[in-house]
């Protein structure tokens, strides 16, 4: 009589494979809370900055009234006499970028249609990262070029039309940070454009229109959102870029509209008390974290009408 073998390792398999089950459950768990840990950095990260900023610029309003801050002509926090007209700043901050908007935006959008609509496939491929190249150069080689190329070429310009140019002044460094942001424009334009669908061309041109036609009428309403946030996008860029400013613009806090004079930006200005002798904890100290909060507060702003254009106008096309 034959009696039925029971394999003598079957239990000991069967308690392998849960105990490999139960092994890679809890890798899979610890893998969540390691990515959950990564894309939490980011957001504790900005809300230490956020709460620095505010603890710091609180004790600054402590001792300068808000009111002051927002309406005096005149920003002397190194000074004896100290006053904290932080529209000085501002309008320094917006009349550089504008001369670098002047620049930028035409020339990348029009940069982002020859690329989209005008050149082959083989140029795009070649063009394209060779603008993008731009975007690498660091900010403070645009600085110096700024500094010791574009401004005595302008001096050599401007002095036959009676215009003094002064050593730094806003409108080299302008000019200089319009070039360092067209890639940023003619980027996210281009990619805009080119995602618009082909059909919409097609239907289009059956309709007789021209290519420029075309663009003008069908492209370029059609990716009105993604232009837009790419313009904003490089609003943001020029009002918080520092090194070219600090190089070329100058140091010099004055409420003006002149480009040719020397001028301090928001940006400028925390660079020249971070590296000072200004005391830590001082009220002059505390005028960057003011700066800073103003600063954080434009760009943010700008930010959220970014998204509200994109959101509110952005096309969906099957």
């Amino acid at each position: 009589m034959e009696f039925a073998r029971r394999s003598p390792i079957g239990p000991s398999t069967q308690d392998s494979n849960l105990f490999d089950s139960a092994k890679w459950r809890w890798l899979e768990k610890a893998l969540e809370l390691f990515f959950l840990a990564c894309a939490s950095l980011s957001i504790f990260t900005t809300a230490g900055i956020i709460g620095v900023l505010i603890f710091e610029t609180w004790s600054f309003f402590q001792e300068v009234s808000l009111w002051d801050f927002l309406t005096d002509t005149q920003w002397t926090p190194l000074f004896v006499r100290q006053e904290f007209g932080i529209f000085v700043l501002v309008s320094a901050t917006l009349l550089i970028t504008a001369i670098a908007l002047v620049v930028a935006l035409p020339i990348g959008l029009l940069a982002a249609i020859y690329l989209s609509e005008y050149a082959s496939e083989r140029v795009r491929r070649m063009v394209k990262p060779a603008l993008e190249v731009l975007a690498g150069v660091p900010t403070v080689v645009y600085g110096y070029f700024a500094l010791l190329f574009v401004t005595p070429l302008l001096k050599t310009i401007l002095a036959p039309l009676g215009i003094r140019l002064s050593g730094f002044n806003a409108l080299s460094a302008g000019l200089v940070m319009g070039v360092m942001i067209i890639p940023t424009v003619a980027s996210l334009s281009e990619d805009a454009i080119y995602a618009v669908p082909r059909s919409l061309r097609e239907g289009a041109y059956a309709l007789g229109a021209t290519r420029r036609e075309v663009i003008v009428g069908v492209v370029l309403p059609a990716a009105l959102s993604g232009i837009v946030a790419a313009f904003i996008l490089a609003v943001s860029r020029a009002v918080g870029e520092t090194m070219i400013v600090a190089i070329a613009a100058g140091q010099n806090p004055r409420l003006t509209l002149d480009p040719t004079v020397p001028v301090q930006t928001m940006t400028s200005f925390i660079v020249q008390v971070s590296l000072g002798d200004t005391p830590t904890g001082s009220l002059a100290f505390r005028t960057i974290f003011a700066v800073g909060m103003t600063l954080f507060l434009i760009t943010l702003g700008l930010n959220v009408v970014s998204h509200y254009v994109v959101k509110r106008y952005r096309e969906v096309y099957e």
